[in-house]
């Protein structure tokens, strides 16, 4: 029975790259995201391309019963080795202005959803004294900004989240990431309403680099919070020393500004 490696958000960006890695170790996936005519063409190119099984499974995690059912079949994976969260949205609103179902959706999706499929599968991954769980973070998850107050916030949570629950599960053989990039790639920006123009280019990774970061990470055994790239681990290093005041102007002046 091969490894399995359960991916959310997998259809684009950061969570693609992370199956077609994936695949490409042997593992077994199961691939988890809203698009199902996305995650079956993206099943139909790893099978084509790997000797490895895929299978799909179209949820909203913003859901209830869509992360009960997907926490039940983690549950049930014995072959279970990794599980990525990575799933999120961002939004620009002022929290005045904005939707409470979506921002609502973004807490669920960020932080519950997380816990949940975590909690899932930590039984698996102990009584087999192997594996990981990489919960996607954000290097927003160390700041804090005008119109981007949850998102931040949110992620917060993810990164701590995953130092305490690395620390709980120490001896046990299960490693735990928080996963911190900057600007990456994708979709995410563009469905965000970010002009991605406005963003200096020195600032942007791309979604391999993201992943092969996070592997390499994973295969050393630490740091359990990887943050990809030279200069975001400079800004992450500063920022311990730079006052609480100057970090909300200078951030809430670039998210007004893309």
């Amino acid at each position: 029975m091969r490894p399995l490696a359960v991916v959310t958000g997998a259809s684009a960006g950061i969570g693609k790259v992370f199956c077609q890695r994936l695949a490409a170790r042997g593992h077994d996936l199961l691939l988890v995201a809203r698009d199902g005519s996305r995650l079956q063409a993206l099943k139909q190119e790893l099978e084509q391309q790997y000797p490895v099984g895929v299978e799909v499974f179209p949820a909203d995690l913003t859901i209830d019963t869509d992360v009960s059912l997907l926490a039940e079949t983690l549950a049930r994976s014995p072959n279970l080795v990794l599980l990525v969260n990575n799933a999120g949205f961002g939004t620009r609103d002022t929290l005045a202005d904005a939707s409470p179902a979506r921002q609502e959706a973004m807490l669920q999706l960020h932080t519950m959803a997380p816990m949940r499929l975590t909690q899932a599968a930590l039984p698996v991954l102990i009584k087999n004294r192997r594996g990981a769980i990489v919960n996607v973070s954000s290097v927003a998850s160390f700041l804090f900004s005008a119109n981007n107050v949850n998102y931040c916030a949110t992620k917060a949570y993810l990164t701590t989240f995953s130092q305490g629950l690395a620390a709980e599960v120490a001896g046990s053989g299960v490693r735990v990431q928080a996963l911190c990039p900057g600007f990456t790639r994708s979709e995410f920006h563009g469905r965000m309403g970010v002009d991605v123009a406005e963003i200096p280019g020195w600032m942007w990774l791309s979604a391999t680099s993201v992943v092969d970061a996070s592997l390499a990470a994973l295969e050393r055994g630490w740091p359990v919070v990887c943050v990809p790239g030279i200069r975001y681990k400079i800004i992450v290093f500063l920022l311990r020393f730079v006052p609480r005041w100057v970090i909300a102007r200078v951030t809430s002046r670039r998210m007004r500004s893309v």
